[in-house]
């Protein structure tokens, strides 16, 4: 699983054990369901810290809790 994947999975995660919908947290997180679609779909190049932390502010969590999982301490690192 590499990081766009990562984020991906935690944000789909987040929304079952919340009990909302991708449009739902557009809208609580004021990102556009477009930016939401394209990183769900692993489309976005990068999500952007400012866009995540957008999300973690819908889902009321904190950064440190959005990557304080198994799957992002496991991550291999990324260099290209």
């Amino acid at each position: 699983m590499n990081t766009r994947e990562a984020v991906s999975q935690r944000i789909i995660n987040l929304c079952k054990e919340q009990g909302i919908t991708p449009n739902a947290l557009s809208y609580r997180a004021g990102v556009p369901q477009s930016t939401i679609k394209s990183i769900l779909n692993n489309e976005a190049q990068n999500a952007g810290i400012v866009t995540i932390k957008k999300l973690c502010d819908g889902f009321e969590i904190s950064l440190y809790d959005f990557f304080d999982t198994d799957t992002f301490r496991t991550l291999e690192q990324e260099i290209k």
